[in-house]
């Protein structure tokens, strides 16, 4: 980027900015909120608040009080960039993402840590964990709410230690899955138009998750655990009867005598079952990426009952043999195709969380109490939101010169508008990420495709300099 892109940037950054002044009453508070801003979508190896603040040239302290002591609305903040996010990029089919992430921590003293899972280690360690909502419309995506889980013996339990860490009693243990379902009503709530959401087993797992989402008129495409039970034929079920001439009445329904019992979903098929299909998902740096999915409509065991009907996707990777299971609240005639690109629509949050910690710091703050981590959670979702919208603006831009002289800098003989116009090339990010969902023929080989081109960490994403 040269000169005169680096200044284009750094205006949008504080016209982006400005955007958030209603949530930032006082001069002092909206001077030291654009500089920790600048800070995190800066090229700073570090985004910690004295890297931040010693490459502003303020006093560090300064920050952390902006962070914890300062007045200002950081919940009107995140509604604000939902608000963003709802009016420069609705979409009628937009995809809600539920996932959460761990950030390692040391010692015993920041808020909500305590030794669990992981996501990034991949190990039971010492971390703080958030639960997310990722936003999706198309090849844009963000990160729209995001919450701290709190543990419930170490930390809920312990309300002197709560106080402590500045939480207030009104914050109290949740399951992670019922901290994605007030996120969802937030959102939604706040006009953002949510139509699928996908998440993966740990959310998808609870049957109560599933059927809240589906009370909120969602259509869901979620990952279960193997050990999933049900039927793929709807089992008889006597319901209780008003009043009975001997003994006490049944209150609750109950299977029918003689009707099949329910099968994990591992173990459906011995031989025989619904066809396999091949899809082509996505190409990745190692070749594309080919599933063979087979789908059956499903009846999923609830407190030994038959739930909603809906559909049961088993997906085989044919390079390494993984398996998933996902159950959706679809209709019959729902497009098998589209529901695999909803629950292939995973990734866009994991690359939510490379860029989020790569290119912002989430997870690099050195703040202990609760506020502080909150509101720096939550100016995290600002800087990711910025850079998202700018490296759209940007790519659209470099599309729209290739479209006008061509992918070499030369004059296009058929014309920007000419519908024979050939497309142009994909760039790093389309080339390795974008969905393809196509069927393919049994006979594809992966292996013997033509590998793409490894992308680079500037085709990947763009990293600003604006500081």
């Amino acid at each position: 980027m040269d000169i005169s892109g680096l200044r284009q940037t750094r205006r949008n950054l504080d016209k982006f900015i400005r955007r958030f002044d209603g949530c930032v009453k006082t001069r002092p508070s909206r001077r030291h909120m654009r500089t920790y801003l600048r800070g995190q979508v800066s090229d700073l190896p570090r985004k910690n608040v004295e890297a931040i603040a010693l490459e502003a040239g303020v006093v560090p302290r300064t920050l952390v009080q902006f962070l914890g002591l300062h007045r200002w609305d950081h919940e009107a903040v995140r509604l604000r960039v939902q608000d963003i996010v709802r009016r420069d990029h609705p979409d009628d089919n937009a995809i809600a993402v539920i996932d959460e992430t761990g950030m390692p921590k040391k010692g015993d003293k920041t808020v909500g840590v305590e030794r669990q899972y992981c996501g990034a280690t991949g190990k039971i360690d010492n971390c703080v964990v958030t639960v997310n909502l990722g936003y999706v419309a198309g090849d844009f995506h963000a990160l729209i709410d995001t919450d701290l889980y709190l543990p419930e013996k170490s930390w809920h339990d312990n309300r002197v230690r709560c106080r402590a860490a500045g939480i207030p009693d009104t914050v109290v243990y949740r399951p992670k899955w019922k901290i994605a379902l007030e996120q969802l009503n937030r959102a939604m709530d706040n006009g953002v138009r949510l139509r699928f959401l996908t998440a993966d087993e740990a959310y998808g797992g609870c049957s109560g998750f599933r059927d809240a989402v589906a009370a909120l008129g969602m259509t869901y495409v979620v990952e279960v655990p193997r050990s999933t039970w049900g039927w793929t034929k709807k089992p008889p079920v006597i319901e209780p009867e008003a009043s009975s001439a001997m003994g006490r009445p049944r209150t609750k329904p109950r299977l029918a005598a003689g009707s099949p019992p329910a099968r994990r979903v591992d173990r459906l098929w011995r031989r025989g079952g619904p066809r396999w299909e091949f899809f082509h998902i996505k190409n990745t740096e190692k070749g594309p990426l080919v599933w063979e999915v087979r789908a059956t409509r499903f009846f999923a065991s609830q407190e030994s009952l038959p739930g909603q009907e809906g559909w049961l996707i088993v997906a085989r990777n044919v390079s390494d043999g993984e398996v998933k299971y996902f159950l959706a609240n679809a209709p019959r005639d729902f497009p098998i195709q589209q529901l695999l690109h909803i629950a292939f629509s995973r990734w866009h949050i994991e690359r939510i969380y490379e860029d989020a910690k790569g290119q912002v710091g989430l997870d690099q703050f050195q703040v202990h109490q609760y506020l502080p981590v909150m509101r720096h959670l939550i100016l995290s979702m600002v800087s990711l939101l910025f850079l998202m919208k700018e490296t759209t603006r940007l790519r659209e831009k470099k599309l729209s010169v290739e479209r006008a002289t061509g992918p070499l800098g030369c004059r296009s003989a058929t014309g920007p508008d000419d519908p024979s116009a050939p497309a142009p090339p994909a760039t790093g990010e389309d080339r390795c990420q974008a969905p393809i969902l196509s069927s393919v023929p049994t006979t594809c080989c992966p292996n013997t495709s033509k590998k793409t081109t490894p992308q680079t960490q500037s085709e990947r994403y763009l990293r600003l300099h604006v500081a």
